[in-house]
């Protein structure tokens, strides 16, 4: 079999599992992120080892050409382009203006739900035996992310979405999002240097930020006539073009020249992109694209690469990180929500609806897993937190929102990201 139809095979085997299995957690009362990657898991080396199959393993007969990438490097750097244009998503679903418009409350949330995570995680990695520099600090913003796709299902699902407190977790969220990509640039920046603080070294750092952000920020300007421009080409998908030339080359600057991860570049394209004339149009033409093809792929990827096998005696450290992931976004999140004006019940259910993480935690993981910064039996325990995590959010908020408050939850108008229906639907 050629290497062009084992590499067929193989991306048909993935899109599938992955469809299927999505289907078959949202049957259970779970988001389909959490069936895609528990799909993976199983095709990968902790059960089938889809990947050593001797189908995809037999030596492709020569044709006197350079020697094909094996399938592998192949998956991984097809989901490399998934993460980017997931992130681009985000950053489309980023409204900046809803987002001062949510209040103080919501700001104290997502900090408590960054800065208690970070702390707690560095020092948990560096109790089992890491560096705090910079695996353990990687670790910790690992554990910073939250996905707000799986809070909002249930919150719909009980009628709370658009109460006072489901409000507030969606900007929390939103902000949250902004927060951990800053700071994973950060990190990935200083990750990458001598491994130590360095002042010459943070002042270049600082500087190659500010001028990706600068040079970003000021071609953003150009955008909406470029669109324009792309929409009266008379060419084909001309404007979807200009929107993946446009996010490709930002995510490469923002790792060429601002020493970021380059799913960076690729969230501000998005941000620009959400304020172009040709919002909705974009949505409609990059959903479809990214979601039946790349993001199924990234999701199953995290599982092909994570080996449950290997935690062996990490185990304990994996139990760990997911007691710590639980408690520090459920407390920090809590307690800064209460700082902020919150009564205790209500600072509770925000806490609750924080905990889950999911596609970002991913992206954190698989960018330091990729660049070296910690290793597989890391990363695979990263993994088992984000499924756990996801799991158990849904049933903790029936929880501590009785349907019957639900049902009388006041109606606030600070909600983010549109009508409760139009942001599941791009949160997936």
């Amino acid at each position: 079999m050629s290497h062009s139809l084992q590499l067929l095979l193989l991306l048909a085997i993935i899109i599938a599992a992955a469809k299927l299995a999505g289907a078959a957690a949202n049957r259970v009362g779970q988001p389909a992120v959490f069936g895609e990657i528990l799909a993976g898991l199983l095709l990968g080396p902790t059960l089938l080892n889809l990947l050593g199959w001797s189908i995809f393993t037999a030596a492709v007969p020569s044709s006197g050409v350079a020697p094909a990438a094996p399938l592998g490097a192949i998956v991984s750097d097809l989901a490399e382009v998934g993460v980017i244009l997931l992130m681009f998503i985000a950053g489309m679903e980023t409204d900046l203006a809803q987002m001062r418009r949510v209040g103080k409350v919501a700001f104290w949330a997502a900090a408590g739900g960054v800065v208690l995570p970070l702390i707690a995680g560095a020092l948990t990695a560096t109790a089992f035996g890491l560096p705090l520099f910079w695996q353990g600090i990687f670790i910790g913003t690992i554990l910073t992310a939250t996905s707000v796709s799986i809070s909002a299902q249930t919150l719909m699902e009980i009628g709370a979405l658009r109460s006072k407190e489901g409000s507030v977790i969606l900007g929390a969220a939103v902000i949250d999002d902004v927060m951990g990509i800053v700071l994973l640039s950060v990190v990935v920046a200083f990750a990458r240097g001598s491994g130590r603080p360095d002042v010459a070294g943070l002042v270049l750092i600082v500087f190659r930020i500010a001028v990706f952000f600068a040079v970003a920020v000021f071609c953003g300007r150009y955008l909406p006539a470029l669109v324009r421009a792309a929409d009266r080409l008379g060419v084909s998908q001309g404007l979807l073009g200009l929107v993946l030339v446009v996010t490709f080359l930002y995510a490469w600057g923002a790792e060429y020249i601002g020493e970021m991860a380059a799913i960076t570049g690729s969230y501000v394209a998005g941000v620009l992109f959400a304020r172009t004339p040709r919002k909705e149009r974009i949505d409609q033409g990059i959903h479809p694209l990214t979601y039946s093809l790349f993001v199924p792929i990234f999701f199953v990827s995290i599982g092909l690469r994570a080996n449950a096998r290997e935690l062996g005696a990490d185990i304990w450290f994996a139990l760990a990180l997911v007691s710590v992931a639980i408690v520090t976004k459920a407390v920090g999140c809590a307690a800064l929500a209460a700082v902020g004006g919150f009564t205790r019940r209500e600072a509770v259910r925000v806490g609750v609806g924080m905990i889950s993480r999911g596609e970002v935690g991913l992206i954190v993981a698989s960018y330091g897993l990729a660049h070296g910064v910690i290793g597989g039996n890391v990363f695979s325990a990263s993994v088992v937190m984000v499924l756990v995590t996801t799991m158990i959010t849904p049933p903790l908020l029936r929880l501590v929102f009785p349907p019957r408050h639900a049902r009388h939850a006041p109606i606030v108008e600070e909600t983010v990201g549109g009508p409760p229906e139009e942001e599941h639907g791009r949160r997936r």
